[in-house]
């Protein structure tokens, strides 16, 4: 790589205002995540029942689905760094309701407050991804977006590796209270940095439509663009017919035949491989024949999931799942590009929030979609078929959005 590349690269960084939006990012990301893992801890230690940490994904995200497009609209409508502010205050108070059931400083007793907690968190989900697009299209200048969609990637990434580290070694080392607290600290952080952040916003748009036809106004830009569209569709239904991670527990004790290490492990291997594609797009930005190189990542998606399924071998498995990852690193980036360099700013809120959806409803659905399988057709079987399912989609999709199959990203800067 030329010494030019690699000054363009990290100099992005020293822009105070994408340096701050990625702080708020990675803070807000990290004390979510560390919620996430001390609550499910935290309800398994007073229930032993695994069925109540279905609960818990149940919990977040039914808010998250009903509070996304009212988000996005409010996003577009308000000024976003002050509704980021508070999305962060709410991250707070759940971390706070936390801390206090956690110390038995509450009258009730019982789960259900965690529950209620947990639901607080996914309404203030719903804003955090939407701000932080809106924010990111306002401190940099349109040909940086590229770039730094791959180092947001890799800040993402990363913060999807350390906030569960995190929180494990928390709990393990210091108590839940401490988690909890821990959590609090982080969402502060995030809405301190949007606080000092100095942005120019947006005024308020010159025709405001009432609230639902805003929202069918949002649904209807992404609907027409046929590359926006292609590219969360792809997204969603490679995660969805994809989801190996979240049957790693059952290939690791009966087809791998290793321990809660190796469990670790190959959690990681995808994230890690994403990290990669990340810092390797930030410093090579992917501009010709964008809309090939996604397609054949998501190619790629596929064949790596049929691999894994086929592997027997421990440490070919974590392989196969650090090429799974650079392949949806690629796909990541990309359509983070594609978002950033398509959407309008006025309907920045609201177009996040649909992507939000996207990629929100195939992990969960993925999830349910895997275990399903796997108690119909058995696991291997189950994971394979996915493979060539997602090899399908592309292939469809490939010929379905010719616009997409030729994109060029340089023709939306």
């Amino acid at each position: 790589m030329s010494e030019a590349g690699s000054r363009s690269a990290f100099s992005l960084l020293r822009n105070r205002g994408y340096a701050a939006v990625l702080a708020y990012r990675i803070c807000a990301l990290l004390s979510y995540q560390i919620v996430a893992v001390t609550v499910g801890w935290h309800i398994y230690e007073l229930t032993r029942d695994p069925f109540s940490l279905g609960l818990v994904g149940l919990a977040e995200v039914l808010p998250f689905f009903c509070v996304a497009p009212f988000a996005g609209y409010l996003v577009d409508h308000l000024p976003r760094r002050r509704t980021g502010m508070i999305a962060c205050g709410a991250l707070a108070t759940t971390a706070v309701i936390l801390v206090a059931v956690a110390a038995g400083a509450l009258p009730f007793q019982g789960t259900w407050p965690i529950y209620a907690a947990i639901a607080l968190t996914g309404m203030a989900r719903s804003f955090l991804s939407p701000v932080y697009n809106a924010l990111f299209a306002r401190v940099l200048p349109r040909e940086d977006f590229v770039r730094a969609a791959g180092l947001g990637s890799v800040i993402f990434q990363a913060a999807l590796v350390t906030g569960p580290a995190l929180g494990g070694l928390l709990v393990g080392f210091g108590g839940k209270t401490l988690s909890y607290a821990m959590a609090v600290v982080f969402a502060l952080l995030a809405g301190i940095v949007l606080a000092r952040l100095r942005v120019e916003e947006p005024g308020p748009p010159a025709v405001s439509l009432p609230v639902f036809a805003s929202i069918a106004q949002g649904a209807r830009f992404v609907w027409n663009n046929q590359i926006m569209l292609g590219a969360m569709a792809l997204d969603m239904f490679s995660v969805l017919l994809g989801g190996v991670v979240a049957m790693l527990p059952a290939f690791i004790h009966d087809i791998l035949h290793h321990g809660p290490e190796g469990l670790g492990i190959l959690r990681a291997m995808p994230a890690a491989g994403s990290v990669c594609v990340g810092l390797w797009l930030a410093r090579h930005p992917l501009q010709q024949h964008a809309g090939r190189v996604l397609l054949f990542a998501v190619a790629g998606f596929g064949l790596a999931v049929i691999a894994f399924g086929l592997s027997r071998s421990f440490w070919l498995s974590a392989a196969i799942l650090l090429f799974y990852g650079m392949c949806d690193g690629v796909s990541v980036v990309v359509r983070s590009t594609i978002l950033q360099l398509s959407t309008p700013d006025e309907m920045r809120g609201r177009v996040s929030s649909i992507n939000g959806i996207f990629v929100s409803s195939s992990n969960e659905l993925g999830a349910f979609y895997a275990g399903t399988m796997a108690r119909l057709l058995g696991l291997v079987p189950a994971v394979i078929l996915g493979g060539f399912a997602i090899l399908s989609v592309a292939g469809i999709t490939a010929w379905k959005a010719p616009r997409l199959r030729r994109l060029d990203l340089r023709e939306l800067q």
